[in-house]
């Protein structure tokens, strides 16, 4: 785990049971791996997925949003010509790395934060912070609404026990290899893309705080539902290098992922 030191305040338990991560016939929210193991695949190696109706349905929608922001796509790339319920996950993040093209860190964070912001009726971040108040229960209820939800995105996950402020809460979401790291290879786009921003969305905009701890030697990722995010400047994130093996756009020599970079 990257530094978890610096956030001594979190304290996690290992989950008991990985097997959640396999498909079950009586469970509510379908196992979407195409692996034999009905679990992500080892690391090095790519996870296959099944992406039904919904899956693709919240990938066109985020991709398409984010189309108003990204540079043109190339001839031949993955996104190119899309049209509805014709984005799969290759699609979705090659529409992420034209949105950071031109872009410092902070514009691509606030890309992001305008987007999500879209996709709400008017009104609704003053309902949500009358609805869940930064309290256990809401910071609980939050969690277990994250592992089916956002499935499309990271991959299987389920909530465990976590530490807040010396308090035992419910309030943890393990992801066991974030499907959106794994497919973008990309230390910036993970960072700037995801984490920051939907840190952000959740303690300013809907008043619940979070914090996201991403590995990026596994590829796994701990949100903390409850937990106040540190400043990006005391993040272990803050010092990350890029993922040289497999980013595409890496530059070996540096010691910081230059998407990182102010």
């Amino acid at each position: 785990m990257v530094a978890l030191s610096s956030l001594q305040a979190v304290q996690f338990r290992p989950p008991q049971d990985l097997s959640l991560h396999k498909c079950r016939p009586r469970s509510f929210i379908k196992c979407r791996i195409a692996e034999p193991t009905g679990e992500p695949a080892p690391l090095g190696q790519k996870t296959k997925y099944m992406d039904g109706f919904f899956e693709k349905a919240f990938m066109t929608l985020f991709a398409r949003k984010m189309e108003k922001f990204a540079a043109p796509a190339k001839k031949g790339s993955a996104s190119i010509e899309k049209g509805w319920f014709d984005y799969d996950y290759e699609s979705f993040v090659d529409v992420s790395k034209r949105v950071m093209q031109g872009r410092n860190r902070m514009q691509q964070q606030e890309v992001v934060r305008e987007i999500l912001l879209s996709m709400l009726p008017p009104g609704a971040p003053e309902q949500f912070k009358k609805l869940f108040p930064p309290t256990k229960w809401a910071a609980e209820f939050n969690a277990a609404l994250t592992v089916p939800f956002f499935q499309w995105l990271v991959g299987p996950s389920e909530v465990v026990e976590v530490e807040v402020n010396g308090e035992k809460q419910k309030s943890g979401v393990h992801i066991k290899k974030c499907r959106y790291l794994e497919n973008s290879g990309c230390v910036g786009m993970c960072v700037n893309m995801c984490k920051i921003p939907t840190q952000d969305f959740f303690t300013n905009e809907f008043g619940l705080p979070l914090t996201m701890i991403p590995n990026f030697e596994d590829m796994s990722c701990e949100m903390v539902y409850g937990q106040v995010p540190p400043p990006f400047e005391e993040d272990p994130v803050a010092k990350q290098p890029c993922l040289a093996d497999i980013c595409t756009i890496a530059n070996p020599n540096s010691s910081l992922c230059p998407k990182l970079e102010a």
